[in-house]
């Protein structure tokens, strides 16, 4: 209850998007990975915290129906735990490997990947999505990511002692920039313009 239904969002936006959904996004997302034209066709979205990954992410794959796939809850699922328990009984390395693992572990098609923030210092994982999709990063300023993140902790992100979350976004933007395929500048946008720009950027990809 409460969602906002397509047609709310605007019915003649969906139209357009179903018709190019079977015209065109088959034969382009995934053109540039290593299986070509058999690429995955999965759409991977990265960004730090509280840029509205899983909120978009849900949205974007209704509007080209796909599936959507949250990483941090299959984490949770498959550790019996919150991520904040796991971080705080396996230290920052230890969730950072189970992330790795099971990001670099998701074996799906025609899905959206919300994975966590912190999944761009999993290697494996990164090398995995660059393979089976494209990858979209979400960029913010750091202003927005501020006034969005008022407990940072508490929303399972990875600080290290001593390190603010400047210190993180500095840190994060440098590697969102280099495994990103796309990127789509939400500053100045609300949630229905950051979703039509995903979309616009994949339709000319």
């Amino acid at each position: 209850g409460g969602g906002v239904s397509t047609e709310a969002i605007g019915g003649d936006f969906f139209r357009i998007f179903e018709k190019w959904t079977k015209e065109k996004t088959y034969a382009k997302i995934g053109e540039n990975t290593e299986e070509g034209a058999i690429g995955m066709n999965n759409v991977i979205l990265i960004g730090m915290p509280a840029v509205g990954k899983s909120t978009v992410g849900v949205v974007v794959a209704k509007r080209l129906g796909y599936k959507f796939v949250d990483t941090d809850i299959l984490i949770q699922e498959e550790e019996g735990r919150l991520l904040r328990e796991i971080i705080e009984e396996k230290g920052i390395h230890g969730f950072l490997e189970i992330e790795d693992r099971v990001n670099a572990g998701v074996d799906v098609k025609n899905t959206v990947i919300s994975p966590g923030g912190s999944v761009v210092y999993c290697e494996n994982a990164m090398e995995h999505y660059k393979k089976i999709g494209t990858v979209v990063y979400l960029q913010v300023s750091f202003e927005t990511i501020n006034k969005r993140l008022k407990n940072a902790k508490g929303r399972g992100v990875v600080l290290k002692e001593g390190q603010t979350l400047k210190d993180l976004y500095d840190e994060r933007v440098r590697l969102f920039e280099k495994y990103a395929d796309v990127t789509v500048s939400e500053d100045g946008l609300n949630l229905e313009e950051t979703i039509e720009e995903v979309l616009k950027t994949l339709k000319i990809l």
